[in-house]
C-alpha cells in the first residue's frame, strides 16, 4: 500500500479506538509505534529503532527519551510519547529537549498519539526550536502534508532536504495560523489598513471600525467560500470522465435557491463526510445540496439517497441529522465540525444502506 492508504488505515483502527486507549504505554503500542512501522522503520530491531534510549546529561543521570530511530547506530529522529489526547505543550518536552543538545539527531517530533509535532534548531545550532516546523495530524491530514511525511519515511530520508525547507514549512504554518485568527477576529490594525483608501479621507471613527471590522470579517468568509468552490468545481470538472456508469457526475454544491450562501464550514463538512466514507464509496459519489434550512449530503445526488443534512446556519448550535432505515432523520448537536466524526459508524450504515448488495 502507499503511504497515505497506511496513514488512513491507521487514522480508521485510531478513530475506533482512541477512546480505549487511557495510558501512555498504551498509546505507544497502539498508535505511535504502528505510525512509525509506517515510515519504513522495523520497531522490532534495536538497531534501527530503539525504545527508552538512555543517556546521562550533565549531573542528570538515565534520562530517556521514549524512542530513538537510528541509522548507522546513531539517532536521526527522538519521539517523545504523551498519553493520547494528552497536552503538547513545549512545557512538556524537557527530556526531548535534553536529548536533542547531546545526540547528533536534528530532528525531536513531540507526541500524543493524534498529533506529530516535528522540531529541529532552526533558530540555534544544536538547542531544538521551540515551535515545531511541521505537524502531522493523524485524524485530519491533507495530501501535502502526507508529502512532507514523506520525506522523513526511511526510504526517503535525507537531512539536508528536510532542513532545507524546514524554515519555509515553519513560517509558512505560523502565518497561516495568524490569518486564521484574522478570519475570526480581525485586528484593528489590519481593518484600518483595507478601509483607509474606502474612507476617502474620513476619521476611523469607533462606529466605522465596527463597521468595517464586520464587513472584513463578511469579505474573509465569502472570499474562502468562492475560491473552495472554484477549485471543487475545477477538480470535479477532470474526474468526471473517471466516474462510474452508475454514479451520478458529481456537482459540489448543488443550490436549488439563489439566496443561498454555502459557507466554508458547510464545505469542510462535505469533506469530513467524503473522507469518513471513503472507504464504503468513492468520495465522488458523495454529494451536496445546499438550501435556505439546512445543506443536505446525498449519495449519487440522488433525493431518495439521503446520507445526512448538516444544520450548520447558525453557527452558536450546529447539528446533523442522519437517516436510519426508516428514512427517519435523527438530529444530534455538534460542539465543533470535526464531531462529525463521531457518527462515522452511522453514517456508514446509511451508505450501506442504499448500495445494491453487490456493491
Amino acid at each position: 500500500m502507499d503511504l497515505i492508504d497506511q496513514l488512513n488505515a491507521l487514522a480508521s483502527r485510531i478513530r475506533s479506538t482512541k477512546d480505549l486507549i487511557q495510558t501512555e504505554e498504551a498509546t505507544k503500542n497502539a498508535m505511535v509505534m504502528p505510525f512509525i512501522q509506517i515510515l519504513g522503520y522495523n520497531v522490532f530491531d534495536p538497531t534501527e529503532v530503539t525504545p527508552e534510549l538512555i543517556a546521562d546529561i550533565g549531573t542528570k543521570k538515565g534520562e530517556k527519551v521514549d524512542y530513538a530511530v537510528l541509522r548507522d547506530g546513531k539517532p536521526i529522529m527522538l519521539f517523545e510519547c504523551k498519553k493520547s489526547g494528552g497536552d503538547l505543550h513545549i512545557n512538556h518536552a524537557g527530556q526531548l529537549f535534553r536529548y536533542f543538545h547531546v545526540t547528533a539527531s536534528r530532528f525531536g517530533v513531540l507526541t500524543n498519539g493524534l498529533k506529530y509535532r516535528f522540531f529541529t534548531d532552526l533558530e540555534q545550532p544544536n538547542k531544538m526550536d521551540n515551535t515545531p516546523f511541521f505537524e502531522f495530524d493523524i485524524l485530519d491530514f491533507k495530501e501535502r502534508d502526507v508529502e512532507e511525511l514523506k520525506k522523513f519515511a526511511k526510504a526517503s530520508f535525507d537531512v539536508d532536504t528536510i532542513l532545507n525547507t524546514a524554515s519555509d514549512l515553519k513560517y509558512t504554518r505560523a502565518i497561516q495560523e495568524r490569518l486564521n485568527e484574522w478570519v475570526i477576529n480581525p485586528p484593528d490594525e489590519f481593518v484600518r489598513l483595507l478601509s483607509v483608501d474606502l474612507l476617502a479621507g474620513r476619521r476611523f471613527t469607533p462606529t466605522l471600525k465596527d463597521q468595517f471590522t464586520q464587513i472584513t470579517k463578511r469579505a474573509f468568509e465569502q472570499l474562502l467560500s468562492e475560491r473552495i468552490n472554484v477549485r471543487l468545481k475545477g477538480a470535479m470538472a477532470a474526474e468526471s470522465p473517471l466516474v462510474a456508469e452508475h454514479s451520478a457526475p458529481i456537482i459540489p454544491l448543488a443550490i436549488t435557491e439563489p439566496e443561498v450562501d454555502t459557507s466554508p464550514e458547510e464545505i469542510e463538512g462535505l469533506h469530513i463526510i467524503r473522507s469518513i466514507l471513503r472507504d464504503v464509496v468513492s468520495p465522488r459519489r458523495i454529494v451536496m445540496r445546499d438550501n435556505l434550512s439546512y445543506c443536505a449530503i446525498l449519495l449519487d445526488d440522488n433525493n431518495r439517497k439521503p446520507v445526512c443534512r448538516l444544520r450548520f446556519n447558525n453557527a452558536q448550535k450546529l447539528a446533523v441529522g442522519i437517516f436510519g432505515q426508516d428514512k427517519a432523520e435523527e438530529r444530534f448537536s455538534l460542539d465543533v465540525i470535526d464531531d462529525l466524526y463521531n457518527f462515522a459508524d452511522r453514517l456508514r450504515a446509511t451508505v450501506t444502506m442504499h448500495l445494491p448488495a453487490e456493491e
